[in-house]
């Protein structure tokens, strides 16, 4: 696996090629190495499940579609700079932004201490020397930074209220959604400028959106 010393297992490999067209799909092009890494991910993810509840969902074409494809959808659609991952869990969206984009600084930020230790494992594992995963609550932690993603937060003001100390200057707040929030964005946009991007995951027939919130 090029660089990095991991073992994959036949039933995660099988999964190549779904990635593969996956990534064809949503215009990201990976290197195989990339791609052994997401799978990596998967395979660890649905492993350390049965000890640390890491996801509801325990099928791999499940997670593959839900949590793989779902984080990977937002990824050409961020704007540029360091990025904090807040309520991160798993390391979702943040495991996937780190691996498709080695130059980027990621921050995945989660108070649970079981969930970071998941992704302090995995980022050892994978070489991931551009994630930084930290155990703590967001008003503990210090530091701005230009894009901020949750896919985590319920409610979009909730995110916003909780976010807006964090975030540089001309930074970004990029709030991964379902079905797009419109009560809350008018609620928002006195203070706020808005924007929306529509996402298509592949295999997934629910809606997706990407809200961008700047000063």
């Amino acid at each position: 696996m090029a660089q990095i010393n991991v073992k994959l297992q036949p039933q995660y490999l099988k999964l190549q090629p779904q990635l593969q067209k996956a990534l064809s799909e949503l215009k990201l092009p990976l290197s195989d190495e990339q791609q052994l890494q997401l799978l990596y991910y998967l395979q660890q993810l649905l492993f350390w499940n049965k000890a640390y509840n890491l996801t509801a969902i325990k099928d791999d074409q499940q997670a593959l579609i839900k949590h793989i494809f779902d984080s990977l959808s937002i990824v050409p659609f961020l704007p540029a700079g360091d990025l904090l991952d807040i309520g991160t869990g798993a390391g979702l969206p943040a495991v996937m932004v780190a691996i498709c984009q080695p130059q980027r600084a990621v921050t995945a930020l989660d108070s649970n201490q079981k969930k970071i230790r998941f992704i302090k494992q995995v980022v050892s594992e994978l070489g991931l020397k551009n994630l930084t995963p930290v155990a703590s609550r967001i008003e503990a932690h210090a530091g701005t930074y230009q894009v901020i993603t949750s896919r985590a937060f319920a409610s979009l003001v909730d995110f916003v209220t909780h976010s807006q100390s964090k975030l540089a200057d001309n930074g970004i707040i990029c709030a991964m959604k379902g079905v797009e929030p419109v009560d809350e964005i008018q609620a928002l946009q006195n203070e706020w400028k808005i924007n929306t991007q529509v996402l298509t995951v592949p295999e997934l027939h629910e809606s997706r959106h990407l809200i961008y919130l700047q000063r």
